[in-house]
């Protein structure tokens, strides 16, 4: 169960109250890189071998679907055991990751080479997206304790994904992605989360052109989209939203 129950005092304005909360559910899960634990991270323990393969995208251990040989979820023991066909040791640190820790990617070293698409989309379905995106975040409208992350295209959402933390919806859909051999060329990110840099690492590594989100991008993730050629749009909110960077792709 991804939701707990635990009773609280509420103050609903005019007097306290005792009632039964939906609190989502948090768990540490190891990742288990070709015999050798190289990560814990902090999340709801569901997709986790979309997340454990979108992390493991997003660090550069794997690039194409062919490079994991077999993985395996432990879902009891809050475990997923993944074999690469290079076989080599990891290439990552041991490190404990919070809900929405940094992952730890060399940001200096982005982006190689700037991402090219000819997709284009309007106002009124940046806002159609947001709306989509909001209306499928069922843990969040439970618990309001969670982020949540879609992958979609001009048309509407096509998959969402909800954990405590933001990095962890994104890894779950590159893994997504990744695992279902989607062409990404032509895809949106859409996210309540804040854009950071390295939000905006793991959306180019993806090759998707455009990240929009409820919330507001850092200064360091508005450089790093210029120089990697993907549009952020953000504060999508109450009918308005602002376009920081390659403006070109949002027109009437």
């Amino acid at each position: 169960m991804t939701i707990e129950q635990f009773d609280i005092r509420v103050y609903d304005g005019g007097k306290l109250s005792n009632v039964a909360a939906d609190i989502i559910r948090e768990i540490p899960v190891e990742i288990i890189l070709n015999d050798q634990r190289v990560v814990i991270i902090a999340c709801t323990g569901i997709h986790l071998k979309e997340l454990t393969v979108g992390f493991l995208r997003s660090e550069g251990v794997i690039e194409t679907l062919e490079d994991i040989k077999k993985a395996v979820v432990f879902d009891e023991e809050g475990r997923v055991d993944i074999f690469t066909k290079k076989g080599d040791e990891p290439s990552i640190s041991i490190k404990t990751i919070a809900s929405s820790g940094s992952r730890g990617n060399r940001m200096d070293e982005f982006p190689e080479r700037a991402l090219e698409s000819d997709i284009a989309i309007s106002p009124d379905h940046v806002l159609k997206l947001m709306d989509n995106l909001l209306n499928s975040s069922k843990l969040h409208s439970a618990t309001r304790g969670t982020h949540c992350s879609a992958l979609a295209d001009i048309n509407g959402v096509i998959v969402s994904r909800e954990d405590i933390g933001r990095h962890n919806t994104v890894d779950m859909l590159g893994g997504y992605s990744l695992l279902e051999e989607v062409d990404c060329s032509d895809k949106i990110i859409v996210t309540t989360g804040r854009v950071s840099s390295e939000i905006a690492t793991k959306v180019w590594k993806m090759g998707i052109p455009i990240i929009m989100s409820r919330s507001a991008p850092t200064s360091r993730a508005i450089t790093l989209a210029k120089d990697a050629g993907i549009t952020i749009i953000g504060y999508v909110r109450d009918g308005k939203f602002r376009v920081y960077s390659h403006e070109e792709r949002v027109v009437e």
